[in-house]
């Protein structure tokens, strides 16, 4: 896989498991990574493991989430993190 490697400057690049971390691949693009980051994405990963991946995260920022419901196709509400939010509101921002 071929994505930059300014979106994994916390890990080894070199020895990072594509396959094993997925997961924590996929979500971390769609968090940093620009269009055609998601694009080459989605051609490694397919849009069913991507869809999966990220119903599925634990943790998606704000603008991330809503990146992730328009590209698969899915309202923000079918999202384990959105739900996890909603029953653990933060104080509130002021």
């Amino acid at each position: 896989m071929n994505l930059p490697r300014h979106l994994f400057w916390d890990v080894d690049y070199d020895k990072l498991d594509w396959e094993k971390y997925a997961s924590w691949v996929i979500v971390r693009v769609f968090e940093r990574g620009d269009v055609d980051d998601i694009r080459q994405c989605r051609r490694h990963y397919g849009d069913e493991k991507i869809k999966k991946a990220l119903l599925n995260a634990k943790d998606i920022s704000g603008r991330g989430i809503y990146l992730a419901a328009a590209v698969i196709d899915e309202p923000i509400q079918n999202f384990r993190c959105y739900k996890f939010r909603q029953l653990n509101p933060g104080l509130f921002p002021y």
